[in-house]
């Protein structure tokens, strides 16, 4: 059994308990929240008892076994380092840390306490992520990666208010790139590595993050071409081209389904069934590596976290956007 320990009392934290309880071994046991009245309020829907407003205090606690970190981004560095340093297992939300300097403080901490860190990527460990690793060969001599994630932020509106939202400032290391452009970076760099070239370009609001972008990934002999938003929505999928077929991937954050279009006019439906629920993947996979005494995964790993981090901070370097973190 793995005590865990959640920090964050948001939507995406109630997402990953429903899924993470459907994993054998899974037990949530204490909830951290700055507020006692929000901690209380937020494990009481899940009948924990343990609740912690103070991060070291958590940190020290024998009640846990690992955490799972879902706090604002420039969050993650010092509260993950914090578990480390304690013993304790980390999943950490993506973006793991606000950049590669804090990334590699993490590594070296799990590398030298021993215990597991892992950044929670779900797509990279759903089914039909699989699914399109095994069928790439199916479309020849891959030319361009194309991934689209365009989706408009009800925050934004907020935002075009007055109101400063963390997801859209530069102390909580947010923008588009970091919240939702991760997700189309994230499988490029797990299918094809790092890049020999990186272009970028944004639209950077008044708040000093940007509000949508697009990057191009040279390789040898293919180009990667990632569009991301947070200010405007997309309606079509995403594409990797073949020299004989292209693979039609209706959501690069989560596929549920991926189609191959061959030259020849044929259609194949590769998609599998998975569950509804997709972090359900992620947890299942960070609790199986803890019994096996795992530090890293093979699925999700240091050097692909490291890679993608290296491709944020060079896209935020080339548009000038600096986080509170850079200079940390």
């Amino acid at each position: 059994m793995v005590n865990m320990g959640i920090i964050g009392t948001n939507w995406i934290t109630d997402s990953f308990i429903k899924s993470a309880s459907m994993v054998e071994g899974f037990k949530l046991n204490a909830v951290y929240s700055r507020t006692e009245e929000r901690a209380k309020l937020f494990a009481g829907k899940y009948n924990v008892q343990h609740i912690y407003t103070d991060i070291k205090e958590m940190a020290r606690s024998k009640v846990i076994d690992a955490v799972y970190i879902a706090s604002p981004n420039s969050c993650h560095a010092e509260q993950a380092i914090e578990f480390l340093n304690n013993g304790k297992h980390v999943l950490c939300e993506k973006p793991i840390t606000s950049n590669i300097r804090e990334l590699r403080a993490l590594v070296e901490a799990a590398r030298q306490i021993n215990v597991l860190l892992m950044e929670a990527m779900k797509s990279t460990f759903l089914p039909n992520f699989k699914v399109i690793e095994d069928n790439l060969h199916r479309l020849g001599k891959i030319r361009r990666f194309f991934a689209n994630y365009c989706q408009y932020s009800s925050r934004y509106d907020l935002v075009k208010d007055g109101a400063k939202i963390n997801i859209f400032s530069p102390e909580f290391s947010g923008g588009s790139a970091m919240d939702i452009g991760i997700y189309c970076i994230y499988p490029i760099i797990k299918l094809f590595g790092m890049p020999k070239e990186i272009k970028a370009s944004a639209l950077k609001l008044a708040s000093g993050v940007d509000g949508l972008g697009s990057l191009i990934l040279s390789y040898d002999e293919m180009e990667g071409v990632i569009i991301h938003s947070k200010i405007t929505q997309t309606y079509i999928p995403s594409e990797i081209q073949g020299e004989d077929g292209s693979m039609v991937i209706d959501r690069i954050d989560g596929p549920r389904k991926v189609q191959i279009y061959f030259r020849d006019g044929r259609i194949e439906d590769i998609s599998v069934p998975q569950k509804e629920d997709q972090m359900y993947y992620e947890a299942k996979e960070f609790i199986s590596l803890i019994d096996a005494g795992k530090t890293e995964s093979s699925v999700n790993t240091w050097e692909i976290s490291c890679n993608v981090m290296k491709v944020l901070d060079e896209a935020r370097a080339q548009n000038g956007i600096v986080f509170k973190a850079d200079s940390v």
